[in-house]
């Protein structure tokens, strides 16, 4: 018998892993990432997302950690451009861990339910896509935001930077999915 995985359960297991990460970094560092600007955030899904094409390119990681927790990360920080898009950025700690944790899940389900709709248009085309092609994807949209950014967020059709947060947190978890599956733990 030929089953159909449930991407709503694998979608929802790989959120959990990566709010597993942002919950263990707050208890860690606690929301000092609220200092950063929209830019800032946008840069670091850069730096992550070059990495993940340098792996995948050289085939070799010198410091021991793979492409799964970058596109961790990923997800990560695009949830937390969302959150600093919302509120703006601050100039200290100025949420307390359970109100950034709150802001998380308030993103991340809109986020997710965003993914519904356009997973049951496109009807679960990603699955046939390949790995890398969730970053080259991810680092367009990344070039998107910063041109975005650049014409200070206005723009004349296209959709606006927190879409493109969204897109890249959606297509990070689809790898999160897939390199699971593939059984890549690093």
């Amino acid at each position: 018998m030929n089953t159909v995985p449930d991407t709503n359960a694998q979608y929802d297991r790989a959120l959990a892993s990566c709010r597993d990460v942002f919950v263990k970094k707050l208890a860690d560092y606690g929301p000092s990432w609220r200092l950063l600007r929209p830019e800032a955030v946008t840069d670091q899904l850069l730096i992550k997302a070059r990495r993940i094409r340098s792996l995948q390119v050289k085939r070799k990681s010198l410091v021991g950690e793979g492409i799964l927790p970058e596109f961790m990360a990923l997800v990560n920080y695009g949830l937390i451009g969302m959150i600093q898009l919302h509120l703006g950025y601050a100039d200290g700690k100025d949420i307390s861990n359970t109100e950034a944790v709150e802001l998380y899940d308030k993103f991340a389900t809109d986020t997710r339910n965003l993914l519904l709709a356009k997973n049951h248009d496109y009807d679960e085309a990603w699955r046939l896509m390949r790995v890398l092609s969730f970053d080259d994807i991810i680092l367009t949209k990344i070039e998107r935001c910063k041109e975005i950014e650049d014409h200070d967020g206005v723009t004349q059709i296209s959709e606006g930077i927190a879409s493109n947060y969204q897109d890249i947190v959606n297509y990070s978890i689809f790898a999160v999915i897939k390199l699971t599956e593939e059984g890549v733990d690093r």
